[in-house]
């Protein structure tokens, strides 16, 4: 390493733990300012002094705040971690900027296993999320080797490949609803659009588990899931290069490629079994995660992303749930699809005027 770059990424450390500092002190007042916002107006004081006296006490703000708020709050951050950190782990394995969990179909092939524990009594959430991860792995692996041409992913491929995957694993979830039964087509469909309404303490008996019990679980995971992604953080700069390259360089290509595609299919896995689909979150935010580091190095833009990822989506669910009239809500997918499909097309155009 030369000195100027080394210098350069002294320089990327520090800012990089400045916007982390920044991030982490926005994802904490997000979740406050957030779980403040409903139908029943609290105060930030009052949110504050409902987290102080604890999940016991008896005030109405306390029951408001711990049993509803506060669980779909951390939920929506964890979840949007998940994915964030899911889309990152897809862009690297596949050398594609424009790759993400819902774009790949690997978002949809969750929700079919999720779906097939759910609707059929077979299990609780773990169950449904390992099935969600068996499902999500294999449609992952699926495209990958359609879009695999001459050790290239080739764009048109892996775009084309993921749609007729998505596609085709919708009518399948569509399928698998009709022939469940009635009284839970509602909230199937719902799932189909992104939903963290189960993290309310009424509706999360469907997993026979509490909210906040989830909230540990998907916690433990992503926190593996970053761990793993650190220690593979230099390999993920060096397989940027290419294989053949990356091979020269010492990393082994094939565990590399079967690591990183099994961890962005657990993130996934467990955020479907939680949330439904929600799209567009893993493709956006490792681009706007690598502009605010200023640079690709992996081990600055994967705190950087989770940060992101949980911001973004906190706010996406608060949006959905006050934006709608009538007492109801919108699907927080709808929201990041809007968000998100727009910058999809940006990429898309930008990678074709490059080429």
């Amino acid at each position: 390493m030369t000195a100027g770059s080394g210098r350069a990424l002294v320089t990327h450390q520090g800012r990089t733990a400045a916007i982390a500092g920044t991030l982490t002190i926005l994802l904490v007042l997000s979740a406050v300012i957030s779980t403040a916002i409903g139908p029943t107006h609290l105060s930030v004081d009052q949110v504050i002094d409902a987290l102080r006296q604890g999940p016991d006490a008896r005030s109405a703000a306390a029951t408001i705040v711990w049993s509803l708020r506060l669980p779909r709050v951390v939920l929506g951050g964890l979840v949007g971690a998940c994915l964030a950190l899911a889309g990152l782990c897809f862009q690297s394995v596949l050398r594609n900027d424009l790759a993400d969990p819902y774009i790949i179909g690997s978002s949809s092939a969750a929700n079919v296993g999720a779906e097939a524990v759910l609707l059929h009594r077979s299990g609780g959430w773990l169950p449904a999320a390992l099935a969600a991860f068996a499902s999500a792995v294999v449609a992952t692996t699926a495209v990958y080797a359609f879009a695999r041409r001459s050790r290239q992913v080739v764009i048109s491929s892996l775009l084309l490949g993921g749609v007729v995957v998505g596609a085709w694993l919708g009518a399948v979830a569509a399928l698998m609803l009709l022939s469940g039964p009635p009284e839970d087509t509602q909230y199937i469909l719902g799932r189909l659009m992104g939903s963290l309404s189960d993290a309310e303490m009424p509706l999360s008996a469907r997993y026979a588990l509490p909210a906040f019990q989830q909230c540990f679980l998907i916690a433990g995971f992503l926190a593996i899931s970053c761990i793993v992604l650190c220690v593979y953080a230099r390999s993920m700069d060096v397989y940027s290069l290419g294989e053949e390259s990356a091979a020269q360089l010492g990393v082994d290509v094939e565990r590399y490629k079967s690591v990183l595609i099994a961890v962005g299919s657990l993130l996934t896995a467990v955020s479907v079994a939680l949330a439904g689909i929600i799209g567009f979150v893993g493709l956006v935010v490792p681009h706007i995660s690598r502009r605010l580091c200023g640079t690709p190095a992996h081990r600055l833009v994967i705190p950087v992303s989770a940060l992101t990822g949980g911001v973004i989506l906190i706010w996406s669910d608060t949006l959905a749930r006050t934006v709608a009239t009538g007492g109801g809500e919108l699907p927080v997918g709808l929201v990041t699809a809007f968000l998100g499909a727009p910058f999809f097309l940006y990429l898309l155009r930008a990678r074709t005027i490059d080429r």
